[in-house]
């Protein structure tokens, strides 16, 4: 039976270096647009990564655009999510056309959506002294989700934007969104879009091609939770947000 692990990447397979302090020989993996190194792996990483390797296909699910993706310097050979499940890559590395279809229409129906979270962010931000700017990230022609970091990486502004401005907004008149808030990154996402329903899909084309399939997910966060759900088992690594959720909470 073969057997896959769909498995989220930044602060799961590696990390940003802040994230990496007194962890020693440190490989970088992924990098910036000028070339320069922003995530690392550390020995135990590699090491999970080499078994993993060996016994099953990876197949990483990622909220990373194929830009960012394309920066990332580990070996995937199969099919791709990226997008937070926006796209899916085949073996090959071009996009699965009925999938990305499927998101071109229900994207489309989103963008006046994701237009008023940008509008009302932004308006907040300038009225309090926030430097951070909501951004609408794209892909292949399709606008999938709207991102906005603090510039100092203080996360208390973040929680401040989820909790004063979109958390009305969502409860009033956004109700087809939702917030994801990580660290330094917070997105406002259609519900349309979820890394679950692009995994469950790639499950399905895998299950046409060989049979009954072995399936794992693997993340850090808790909006991976639903795609680590829709697979067999799911591994949680230690010291993330979802594990604080979940294995902390017991």
């Amino acid at each position: 039976m073969k057997k896959y692990l769909f498995v989220d990447l930044d602060d799961t397979l590696f990390s940003s270096l802040p994230k990496c302090v007194g962890q020693e020989d440190l490989h970088a993996v992924a990098f910036l647009k000028d070339g320069s190194a922003c995530s690392f792996t550390t020995a135990k990483q590699r090491a999970f990564l080499s078994m993993a390797g060996q016994s099953m296909t990876l197949i990483p699910t990622t909220a990373r655009n194929s830009d960012a993706f394309g920066r990332v310097d580990l070996p995937f050979d199969d099919y791709k999510i990226i997008n937070y499940g926006g796209v899916v890559l085949t073996p090959s590395g071009v996009p699965d056309q009925a999938w990305l279809e499927t998101m071109r229409e229900e994207m489309a129906s989103s963008l006046g959506g994701l237009h008023r979270a940008i509008s009302i962010i932004d308006e907040f931000s300038q009225r309090v002294g926030l430097a951070g700017r909501a951004r609408l990230i794209e892909d292949y022609g399709i606008p999938f989700y709207v991102v906005v970091k603090d510039p100092d990486k203080v996360a208390e502004r973040l929680a401040l934007i989820e909790q004063d401005v979109l958390a009305p907004w969502i409860a009033a008149e956004g109700s087809e969104f939702y917030v994801h808030r990580n660290g330094n990154n917070l997105a406002v996402l259609p519900k349309a879009l979820n890394k679950a329903r692009a995994v469950e899909y790639v499950i399905g084309l895998l299950r046409n091609n060989y049979g009954q399939v072995l399936t794992m997910g693997m993340g850090d966060s808790r909006s991976d939770a639903r795609f680590m759900a829709a697979c067999d088992y799911a591994i949680v690594p230690s010291g993330t947000q979802l594990a604080a959720l979940s294995l902390g909470m017991l």
